[in-house]
């Protein structure tokens, strides 16, 4: 017998480009539910993400882009996914392969995704990053509510306090 043996990160990270790639299948098909929308992280420098040159000037490293209220034209395939977004009021299609997302999130689900970027860059479309699953954390059953505490009652607290003038 061989040292064959299997590469559960390679195969998480498949299956959870899965469920990116089942999520916008179903936007395409039936368009966003409720209040559903996401935000894609994606390497601009990614072999086959195709994109106009000025934006890659722009984002030569990564890109992260919204669809929400103004998308057109989702086709999602086995191994990519084309969008036509506004840019400054400019409407221009991007084409992205699975492997070159770096983030997926669905604020209204509060889910999210994210792989780790890849050091060079340039990896081959076969070579997948390690995924990891970030969900919001559960309050514990004995923490009593503290509407005194402003991090826990969803307001925005600024650091400008705490800041040397």
């Amino acid at each position: 017998m061989g040292q064959h043996r299997l590469d559960y990160e390679q195969l998480c990270a498949d299956a959870l480009r899965g469920v990116v790639r089942r999520a916008l299948q179903i936007i395409a098909d039936k368009g966003l539910p409720g209040g559903h929308h996401f935000l894609i992280t994606l390497k601009t420098d990614y072999p086959g993400v195709e994109m106009p040159d000025y934006l890659r000037q722009r984002y030569p490293d990564t890109i992260s882009v919204m669809l929400q209220y103004e998308f057109w034209n989702l086709e999602v395939e086995d191994d990519r996914f084309a969008v036509s977004l506004s840019f400054s009021d400019v409407r221009e299609r991007l084409s992205v392969p699975f492997a070159a997302v770096t983030g997926f999130v669905d604020p209204f689900a509060k889910f999210q995704l994210k792989f780790e970027a890849r050091e060079d860059g340039a990896a081959q479309v076969t070579k997948r990053d390690k995924p990891t699953v970030l969900k919001p954390a559960e309050p514990k059953a004995d923490a009593k509510p503290d509407s005194k505490d402003p991090a826990k009652s969803g307001e925005v607290v600024t650091l400008d306090a705490f800041r040397k003038k």
